[in-house]
């Protein structure tokens, strides 16, 4: 039985690290995707190692997998990704975690 998924993205958005346009992307997709109730401990980050060249992360937890494929078929969430996501991310890594 899962204990838990961590969930995180990195990212590179298509507008310019630290422009109005990145961080209304960056507003926007906390306040959508906290809406959504499955969703915890949601974090919002900007890189800060020179290890790896994304500019910006997500994080946010699920109780179980249920919790996290509901996320994932949210409404709120498809709309986000078809909408924003795929228009304004350049590139991204998605990393999942199963709490030991």
């Amino acid at each position: 039985m899962t204990q838990g998924i961590r969930h995180m993205v990195i990212f590179n958005l298509k507008h310019p690290e630290g422009s109005p346009e990145a961080e209304k992307f960056l507003r926007d997709g906390e306040e959508i995707l906290t809406s959504i109730p499955v969703v915890r401990n949601f974090g919002v980050y900007r890189q800060c190692s020179v290890k790896n060249d994304y500019d910006y992360g997500f994080s946010m937890e699920f109780a179980s997998q249920e919790e996290y494929d509901l996320y994932n078929n949210h409404p709120l969430h498809t709309a986000f990704v078809q909408e924003r996501w795929l228009v304004e991310v350049e590139r991204f890594l998605e990393i999942d975690f199963e709490r030991m």
